[in-house]
């Protein structure tokens, strides 16, 4: 037959797409028999790109005739194609990817084309006589015509086309997922930040802050917590920088204060890193606003800096905020709220953080090499340094601290390789990091040092005494004693102060809690016995420094750091020292808290039912919640005094009376407005020539303290109404002044003298 001869092509086309589908109805309803698919003998190559082979019809979505047999012409050729098919691989390939770029092209306008293509070759064999049976007519012309046609068209546009028959079913699909919109993109990030763990403790210690230091912003431009003595000052000192660097930074260290006096600024603790916040706003309600939320603020700062320091060392959550909240909230700097120089310590624990972070070492874990970085290290050094730049009554200590890890971890780094031979992974970029940070540290230490040094040089009765030292020296009693502002143990301890010299400086309670907790960490912990052993010994070596001269005459602590250390003179309240010992009790209390956590994650995971679970974790609640009631407090937040209207219009240099240590303070905070000179000031000492001033000016007006006034250049007096009484004032105030060649004038509650 013709249909069998070599060479010969399909009698029929092969259906593809929709035809494949439609082409048994066709036959059925034609009554006909369906016959096979055959195969022509063409080249291996080109038959295997036109479609697969034999076998994989159901796959292709060719039908394969059941009620006839196979071809012997067509097996055969099917071996032959399947042999050469195996020798050909390369052509195979080349044949496909062809057919992949025709595929492509038909699909861009294609599926008509490929039907198209189909009907014609469907459509010459049966102009070319074939039978109703499906049979060529005996003439052979059809086997020509489709021949010629089948092989340049029909086989090529079966083997090229685009299925078309899914597209039917395409209604029957599942939807495809929406393309997300640019904010859904953004937002995505937004939301993983929002609920990661740094931004919830962040968020955790603003808010506790807020509310274990209420009212401190219910009237945040009108009240200063704990007194209004020396916050006015540190008030005024945020402003001072704060306006000079953005005015003239080489006036910095000679303030508007103390005039005529140089190096004024350095006269105390300067909170120079607050300065940025100081270029905002202006006038002693904006300073006295600014002073209230940098409370606020340093108290978050020291929860969040301890909650990191406890959780890179190797703590759990809930141990980790217990070190926080303990080392922010410890009865004992309840006392000290009206010193922020001394609260604002945040930066300690955090710089310690980062950089045992950068250095890839914790207490639970040890030195870890594949962790270090670089980033971190530098980091920690820019801390350390603003740290430092807060003031030295905490920095200097936090110096020496530092100076000393590194000089035992270098120790250490080399008695180990001299041990073993063998040199301990460090790194080039991490020894970079740190000499650079170490340098940075070191130069911000010398140039704030510089200026003290220099009100040292110019005022020697400024330094501190082994005398002065021993007023402030608390005995052991202090460190079971709570300041009056403790609202749990405040008024039980009101017999335990009194016995005290000086009561602000010397009940150091860190709290019964946190004691407690450091002692059961003592022996149930997840710290090792040599690193709890290790935090107890600094414990107790930071107890006795803080007790300066009272330990043993402080022969063996307080002194030789007193006499031996630069700067450390300048030093006059070793209680302060107290803030390393709570730090050492918040960790050990943070190791026992993570092993208690720990113990009741695996006693919730075994038992069968759980249902206990959620009450054993709620109570490892209990702790932080022990150590932040213990925190709270009574501190009173008294209204700052209203700015004489005198001070805003009054040109400086000037001097207001009374002058005295109190009162020099508001003066101070006053002087926000446009900052004149002004000859009163308080501070740690008070300059001589302050001393003369107050000592002359008790009889002005009168012609001895008018020319001694003017030969200081002292323009303006500003007298007081209101402070006057029982001063020498009181009877001068009203006293005629022409005779002396100045005039006088009436200022709202104040008397304004100009000389």
């Amino acid at each position: 037959m013709t249909s069998g001869q070599p060479g010969t092509g399909n009698a029929r086309p092969t259906p593809t797409g929709a035809d494949t589908e439609s082409q048994p109805a066709t036959t059925a309803a034609a009554g006909a028999p369906t016959q096979p698919a055959r195969t022509s003998d063409k080249p291996a190559a080109e038959t295997t790109a036109a479609q697969p082979p034999v076998g994989d019809g159901a796959a292709t979505g060719t039908a394969p005739n059941d009620d006839s047999k196979a071809d012997p012409a067509t097996s055969g050729a099917v071996k032959d194609a399947a042999r050469r098919d195996k020798q050909g691989d390369t052509a195979k390939q080349s044949t496909t990817t062809k057919q992949d770029a025709t595929a492509k092209q038909d699909a861009a306008g294609g599926g008509t084309a490929a039907s198209d293509s189909t009907a014609k070759g469907t459509d010459a064999a049966k102009d070319s006589g074939t039978t109703k049976d499906g049979e060529p007519t005996k003439d052979g012309g059809a086997t020509k015509d489709v021949k010629a046609d089948g092989a340049d068209g029909t086989d090529k546009a079966d083997s090229e086309a685009k299925p078309v028959g899914p597209e039917r079913w395409e209604a029957f699909a599942s939807a495809p997922e929406p393309r997300p919109s640019i904010f859904s993109r953004a937002g995505r990030p937004v939301g993983r930040f929002l609920i990661h763990e740094w931004t919830l403790a962040a968020l955790g210690a603003l808010a506790l802050a807020v509310l274990m230091t209420w009212p401190t912003l219910r009237y945040p431009r009108y009240t200063l917590p704990q007194d209004y003595w020396d916050p006015s000052l540190q008030a005024w000192q945020m402003a001072w920088s704060g306006h000079i660097l953005l005015a003239d930074p080489a006036r910095l260290w000679q303030s508007n204060t103390f005039f005529p006096e140089l190096w004024s600024f350095a006269f105390s603790d300067t909170l120079l890193g607050y300065a940025p916040a100081g270029m905002l706003g202006s006038g002693p309600e904006d300073a006295v606003l600014r002073y209230n939320i940098m409370f606020v603020l340093a108290h978050a700062l020291a929860t969040f800096g301890a909650y990191a320091l406890a959780r890179q060392l190797g703590a759990g959550r809930i141990g980790a905020a217990v070190a926080g909240v303990s080392y922010t909230y410890a009865p004992w700097l309840l006392a000290q709220a009206g010193h922020l120089h001394v609260l604002s310590n945040g930066g300690i624990p955090l710089a310690l953080a980062m950089l045992a972070r950068g250095h890839g070492w914790s207490l639970r874990h040890g030195y870890r090499p594949e962790r270090r970085h670089d980033g971190w290290v530098y980091a920690g050094w820019l801390v350390a340094a603003w740290q430092l730049s807060l003031g030295f009554g905490i920095g200097l200590p936090f110096a020496y601290f530092l100076a000393g890890v590194v000089l035992v971890a270098a120790v250490l780094f080399l008695a180990r390789r001299l041990r073993t031979g063998q040199a301990v992974p460090f790194g080039r970029r991490l020894f970079a990091a740190d000499v650079l940070g170490g340098v940075l540290f070191a130069g911000v230490g010398l140039l704030m040092a510089f200026p003290f040094f220099k009100v040292t040089e110019l005022h020697p009765y400024a330094e501190r005494t082994i005398g002065d030292i021993s007023l402030f020296s608390p005995p052991a009693s202090g460190f079971v004693t709570a300041p009056g502002e403790s609202r749990i143990w405040g008024g039980l301890h009101e017999g335990a102060r009194e016995a005290l010299p000086w009561h602000p400086e010397m009940t150091l309670l860190p709290g019964f809690v946190l004691y407690a907790l450091a002692a059961g960490g003592l022996f149930f912990s997840v710290w090792r016995l040599r690193h709890r052993l290790l935090l107890l010994a600094g414990v107790l070596l930071t107890m006795a420094f803080a007790m300066g001269t009272r330990f043993f005459d402080g022969t063996f602590t307080y002194v030789p750091l007193f006499e031996h250390l630069p700067g450390w003179s300048g030093l006059r309240t070793p209680g302060r020292l107290m803030l390393w010992t709570t730090l050492l009790l918040g960790l050990l209390a943070a190791g026992a808290v993570t092993a208690l956590t720990d113990r009741v994650r695996e006693l919730t995971a075994q038992r069968i039912p759980s249902w206990p679970g959620p009450w054993l974790r709620m109570a490892t609640l209990l702790p932080l919640l022990l150590v932040t009631v213990e925190g709270l407090n009574t501190t009173p937040h008294p209204v700052v005094p209203t700015q004489p209207a005198a001070m805003r219009s009054s040109e400086g240099p000037l001097l207001v009376l009374p002058s005295n240590q109190s009162l020099d303070q508001h003066v101070m905070l006053w002087s926000t407005s446009g900052f004149p000179d002004v000859v009163n000031g308080g501070s740690g000492f008070t300059p001589r020539q302050l001393d003369d001033v107050r000592r002359v000016s008790q009889s002005f007006p009168d012609q001895t303290s008018v020319d001694y006034l003017r030969t200081l250049g002292v323009r303006t007096v500003v007298l007081l109404r209101g402070q006057v009484a029982g001063t020498p004032w009181e009877i001068n105030i009203d006293a005629p002044v022409e005779s002396l060649g100045i005039s006088r004038q009436e200022v709202g509650d104040a008397v304004v003298y100009r000389l």
